[in-house]
């Protein structure tokens, strides 16, 4: 295959695994891996990728990729960690539910819950569990985010000020090895925050994809947070910070 035919796909790769590796590039293309390398070169040099020992990741930035390509990433293992995450769930609790795609798919395995109340400060979730029979919807003021339907800023975080939920669900942008959760934009970082404040269990949902990005705005950290569902093992360091925080790692397969 051309170079010219290679590096679209091996960024289609990055964008869906998170990084890429030379050895396994170069079998999947059946090229040596001093062409692969060159090939990363190349697309460091251009800032589509950033180099890492033995391939490359998404580059870090102060912005993140746009909604609709977000929603179609990794979408199988979303829709495992959302079943298991609603499954834990019970029925009858005051849930959040964050921004974000791997929310939504939690959204949509609540449908048959009975008795829930959720809060939202996501559109699309509101949406999603608009058909629910048995579910009492709520969303919080703020600044409409008209790319993803997310509700931000000061308003969205008084909003959630006046409420003590049961349980919060929350996505984040990335997870760094020292087990800090990250996002992009201040206004719903500031959102973001408040839900962990107000919450008595707090439960991330981030696929394998978010280990290998950087975001620039600290959430909150994995110490803060009652479980943590995603769909391969992170990091041994990450893990073992689970372990000594208490905080409970969820595989979903």
């Amino acid at each position: 295959m051309a170079q010219i035919f290679r590096h679209p796909e091996i960024l289609e790769i990055a964008r869906q695994e998170g990084r890429v590796t030379v050895e396994d590039l170069a079998a999947r293309f059946g090229v040596t891996v001093q062409t692969i390398r060159r090939d990363l070169a190349d697309l460091a040099e251009a800032g589509r990728l950033a180099r890492v020992h033995g391939g490359a990741v998404l580059p870090s930035g102060v912005s993140n990729i746009g909604y609709e390509d977000r929603r179609a990433l990794n979408l199988e293992a979303k829709a495992a960690i959302g079943r298991a995450c609603a499954r834990d769930l019970p029925d009858g609790a005051s849930v959040f539910l964050s921004i974000g795609t791997t929310t939504e798919a939690v959204a949509r395995e609540l449908l048959r819950h009975r008795n829930l109340m959720v809060v939202t400060n996501n559109l699309n979730i509101a949406h999603i569990l608009a058909g629910a029979a048995d579910c009492q919807v709520v969303v919080t003021g703020g600044r409409l985010r008209p790319a993803d339907g997310g509700m931000v800023g000061d308003l969205a975080a008084a909003s959630i000020e006046r409420f003590r939920f049961d349980i919060a669900v929350i996505g984040c942008s990335a997870l760094d090895a020292g087990g800090d959760l990250l996002d992009f934009d201040l206004a719903e970082v500031a959102a973001s925050r408040m839900i962990v404040a107000q919450s008595r269990q707090v439960r991330l949902v981030a696929d394998h994809t978010k280990f290998h990005r950087r975001a620039p705005v600290r959430i909150a950290s994995l110490a803060q947070l009652d479980a943590f569902y995603t769909d391969r093992a992170p990091a041994p360091e990450v893990a073992e910070r689970c372990r000594d925080w208490g905080t409970e790692l969820r595989i979903c397969g």
